[in-house]
């Protein structure tokens, strides 16, 4: 296998577990990272990336991106409700600082302006 193929293959790893990370830690965004490990192992790996598109959580969306670059208006308030409900979580029961708080709530507010506003919205 060539070098550079490991490199995007460790790479698209990495990038997978932090795009897992980010589904249960509020402010560590998903969908990104899933992104870029489709397009990892696009240019590495089609094992992994054919494994990647069949997998029920992501396939079916990553799939939908490239195909028309936006999310179905249900994902959207899916993943509103998901983020802001976990916003809220770490803000009242395990953030103390009040700076830290609102460091997290502003980067909620801007996750929101962006998927309201910068991401296209498709019918499904």
């Amino acid at each position: 296998m060539n070098f550079w193929k490991i490199i995007l293959i460790f790479l698209g790893t990495i990038s997978l577990g932090i795009g897992v990370v980010g589904i249960v830690v509020p402010g560590l965004p998903t969908t990104p990272f899933l992104l870029l490990t489709a397009g990892l192992y696009m240019r590495s790996s089609d094992r992994l990336y054919n494994w990647l598109l069949s997998t029920s959580i992501c396939g079916k969306r990553i799939k939908r991106w490239q195909e028309k670059r936006g999310m179905t208006i249900r994902e959207k308030v899916f993943t509103f409700i998901l983020m802001w409900s976990m916003i809220s979580v770490s803000v009242i029961f395990l953030l103390e600082s009040t700076v830290v708080r609102s460091l997290v709530i502003s980067l909620g507010v801007v996750g929101t302006l962006v998927m309201g506003f910068v991401l296209q919205t498709i019918r499904d």
